[in-house]
């Protein structure tokens, strides 16, 4: 029997030790919610989770993106819908001007009812913007056509959505010709019957421009729809892969620490093994 060195008390306190560690990762593990908390813990499962939430990140920001362009084409829609009703009045106010029931004056008045809608429609246009980009025309200063517009919807830049530029004023509709009469207040019947047709005209170049927007946030609402499934389920992939399994790792953890319970016995019955050795000398 040897005293210097107590083989078993080392090989019982080696044990204890690598227990100890066990136990606590275990307790990392039970108290972050997380089975990778450095890449020791899983090299090749913290890389593939990483490169999965850095893709939840991206498409989530793509859904962001979805949802700020279904807001602009909407303040867009609604600016356009008030830009049909003033047309639509001004089609009535034109027929009206266009009956001999109406008097010289009567059409001087409709001269100046259909002026200010003119008016409001290009304010309507100046005024329609959103987050400071302009939708119905250039700017609030400059009556040309819009930017087209591109929105990323998706996690890559060729994840885009388009929307054509627009021009949705007097000159984009042709009506800079009825502008400049009922602004000088020369409406006659004649006049008023042939504008009736460039009116029509008007109504049909806004409803194809409202038919675009429509359909594009239609698309924008379906790839919406389709990032956030994908969002889902990539976060279910990195949970997979992450998060601790609550049921497997307590049951670890009680193991453990069974294990460092007899490891503490161990020890202590290899120290008193050394005891037997005073019998040898009495």
């Amino acid at each position: 029997m040897r005293i210097n060195t107590n083989i078993s008390s080392l090989t019982a306190q080696e044990n204890a030790v690598n227990t100890g560690k066990n136990i606590n990762g275990s307790l990392e593990k039970l108290s972050s919610g997380l089975r990778i908390n450095k890449a020791s813990d899983d090299a090749s499962g913290l890389a593939i989770a990483d490169k999965l939430r850095t893709q939840a990140t991206s498409i989530n920001q793509g859904v962001d993106n979805g949802n700020s362009a279904i807001t602009l084409l909407q303040i867009a829609d609604k600016s356009m819908a008030e830009q049909s009703n003033i047309l639509d009045t001004i089609k009535a106010k034109l027929i009206q001007a266009n009956t001999d029931t109406t008097s010289d004056s009567g059409r001087s008045a409709i001269a100046n009812d259909v002026a200010k809608l003119l008016e409001q429609l290009n304010n309507i246009a100046e005024q329609t913007n959103y987050n400071g980009t302009y939708l119905l025309q250039a700017s609030a200063s400059s009556s040309a056509a819009s930017s087209a517009l591109s929105f990323q919807v998706g996690e890559t830049s060729s994840d885009t959505i388009s929307l054509a530029a627009v021009q949705s004023n007097t000159g984009g509709l042709s009506l800079a010709t009825l502008k400049t009469s009922v602004d000088a207040g020369g409406l006659t019947k004649t006049l008023a019957a042939s504008q009736q047709a460039v009116v029509n005209s008007a109504i049909d170049t806004l409803n194809t421009n409202r038919g675009k927007i429509g359909s594009t946030q239609n698309q924008v609402d379906s790839a919406v729809r389709n990032l956030m499934t994908q969002a889902t389920n990539v976060k279910a992939a990195e949970s997979i892969i992450r998060d601790v399994d609550y049921a497997k790792e307590s049951s670890n953890f009680n193991k453990q620490n069974i294990i460092s319970q007899a490891g503490s016995y161990a020890i202590s019955q290899a120290n008193s093994v050394q005891q037997n050795v005073l019998r040898l000398l009495q």
